[in-house]
């Protein structure tokens, strides 16, 4: 977490010279539910119906110095956590928000980026969440609208369709790596796609569920952890990090 006076634009020490702040909103990762702060009973947060969880942190706007300040987020259970984003852009696309899961003592262990622009088949705007996130948060699943902390048994289930379709259901980029998606059961307003990068769980989550089709676009997935474009294009915060989804 981000303490006052850090010159953080998450926090009171903002460098932006009107002294302007910006709110970040916590929430459960795995429910969406409120969390309670650490205390001298528990050293964890906690959820009233998940228990102790790393909590999810949405900034309430979006800029590169925002990005720039999640990516500053301390993440000592591995080098660098990823930050996935569509690069380049699909014409007429923005990214909408970001948000970490995490606390002081174990660091950013999720981090997801939200992204919104022309439904690919004509119907009107559409949003992409991105997730990368270690075993056991549960943010993934959430935003996919599943049940369960981690997505395997999805994974298997995709992989036994009594249609026959074995192989998977789209194939993206990911840090320049070849990287097959399956598509998983999730309410009929989205589509849910799950796989695994650089060894952790990524789900690309997309509204309304025809918009699933984006990633049929031979997308290309760049880890922002090693660079931001300074060519991103950021657009009005995402309601479905704001509690929608």
């Amino acid at each position: 977490m981000i303490r006052p006076g850090s010159g953080d634009p998450l926090d009171g020490g903002s460098p932006d010279p009107h002294g302007r702040c910006v709110g970040v909103t916590v929430s459960c990762p795995r429910c969406g539910a409120q969390v309670r702060k650490p205390d001298l009973m528990h050293s964890d947060w906690r959820c009233d119906n998940c228990g102790d969880v790393p909590p999810f942190h949405v900034a309430e706007h979006i800029s590169a110095e925002i990005v720039e300040s999640v990516l500053r987020q301390p993440s000592p259970m591995v080098e660098k956590m990823p930050l996935w984003c569509p690069w380049p852009l699909p014409p007429g696309w923005m990214v909408t928000g970001v948000g970490w899961a995490g606390d002081d003592r174990d660091g950013v262990r999720a981090t997801a980026l939200a992204c919104s622009g022309p439904e690919p088949l004509g119907g009107g705007p559409a949003e992409v969440v991105l997730i990368a996130e270690q075993p056991g948060v549960g943010l993934g699943t959430r935003f996919a609208g599943i049940s369960g902390i981690d997505p395997g048994y999805l994974i298997a289930e995709a992989l036994a369709d009594p249609s026959g379709h074995f192989g998977p259901h789209a194939k993206i980029k990911a840090a320049g790596h070849p990287t097959p998606l399956w598509c998983v059961k999730s309410p009929e307003d989205r589509s849910a796609y799950v796989s695994e990068a650089k060894g952790m769980w990524l789900y690309a989550v997309a509204w309304p569920a025809s918009a699933g089709y984006f990633l049929a676009e031979h997308v290309v997935l760049h880890d922002l952890s090693e660079g931001v474009p300074p060519e991103l294009v950021y657009g009005a915060p995402s309601p479905y990090l704001h509690g929608r989804a």
